[in-house]
């Protein structure tokens, strides 16, 4: 495993799901790490399980994400990790879905990514080293889902971001890079029942959802020491569900 010793970690969205697991990892690895979240029970919860912090954010508002920053580099010193992992993804047809619905899920999923994301560049650029990792989506980058238009483009909207961003930072020791999950086994997931979920594994070349961790392990990897060649690139974890070129390849 790769260590994070001694390093502060901040994973948004974290008290639950993916963000969950990447929190776990990051923990594991040896990071001080800050549950961020706008949940604040659950938020609070999970911090206390893996002896962690918590800091309630709010990543759509810029004081919010400002503040935040502030006092983790006040209370610690330094801010080495960034996950920006907060995500909503609402199911909406593109002939019913509202302006609303699509304004807040570009809002949540691609406005948040910047805010945190510029939040984040202040201290790390001062310090010469940061690594910013976000959980996108081979959804909208890569493949497409019904109801998921709106989702579909605030995850190739991070992508398009990352690569601008990570230009602009790469002479201060600060790295860019996305994680794209493929169907991973989250509490959202599972309440949608046994059938289903088993009918998501067989479109899944390894016969399997991903597990949380899975994503944790991957975002570890680009946010450690040892990933410093590496910027503005994606990494896929979806146990080679894009692969095939029909359901025979599956057979």
């Amino acid at each position: 495993m790769f260590s994070l010793k001694d390093q502060v970690a901040v994973v948004t969205g974290a008290a639950s799901g993916i963000g969950r697991g990447i929190a776990e990892v990051l923990h594991g690895a040896g990071a001080q790490v800050v549950i961020a979240d706008i949940d604040v029970e659950r938020g609070r919860a999970t911090a206390d399980e893996l002896g962690a912090v918590f800091s309630q954010v709010d990543v759509t508002s810029r004081n919010a994400c400002e503040e935040m920053v502030t006092g983790i580099v006040d209370r610690f010193g330094r801010l080495d990790v960034m996950c920006s992992n907060t995500g909503i993804f609402p199911q909406a047809a593109l002939d019913t879905m509202t302006d609303e619905q699509w304004d807040r899920t570009l809002e949540v999923n691609l406005k948040g990514t910047f805010l945190i994301v510029q939040a984040a560049l202040r201290p790390m650029r001062k310090q010469k080293y940061g690594r910013i990792v976000i959980t996108s989506s081979i959804t909208g980058s890569v493949t497409g889902f019904p109801g998921w238009s709106h989702y579909g483009a605030s995850k190739a909207g991070q992508q398009g971001f990352m690569r601008s961003a990570a230009l602009e930072c790469a002479r201060d020791g600060v790295t860019i890079n996305a994680v794209l999950p493929g169907n991973v086994l989250t509490d959202g997931l599972k309440a949608q029942g046994d059938t289903y979920l088993r009918n998501m594994a067989a479109g899944v070349p390894m016969n399997a959802l991903g597990q949380p961790r899975d994503i944790g392990h991957a975002a570890c990897f680009l946010a450690s020491p040892e990933a410093r060649y590496i910027t503005g690139q994606t990494l896929i974890v979806d146990g080679g569900q894009i692969l095939p070129e029909s359901v025979e390849a599956l057979a």
